[in-house]
């Protein structure tokens, strides 16, 4: 999973050009939050009851990055993947 969102952020900033890239995670998905902090994603903020889900409203916390913040090179994240096996 951390390899294709790797490679979908590292498209946005290249080809398509984007400049800030978003991700909303519900704050229990430890797994979600892994890997946003893995690819260099700053936590910004926390939006409450912001996402319909089930019928319930879920809390958020946003994420972001910018086109001049690093992303983390793609060969590290596979080997850290391949470790947690």
């Amino acid at each position: 999973m951390t390899e294709g969102v790797g490679l979908a952020v590292r498209h946005g900033f290249g080809p398509l050009g984007l400049h800030r890239i978003e991700a909303d995670v519900q704050p229990g998905n430890a797994r979600s939050r892994r890997l946003v902090e893995r690819l260099g994603f700053r936590r910004e903020g926390f939006s409450p009851e912001f996402i319909r889900i089930g019928g319930v409203w879920r809390d958020h916390e946003r994420w972001a990055i910018t086109a001049g913040m690093p992303v983390r090179d793609l060969t590290d994240i596979r080997t850290d993947h391949r470790r947690r096996r």
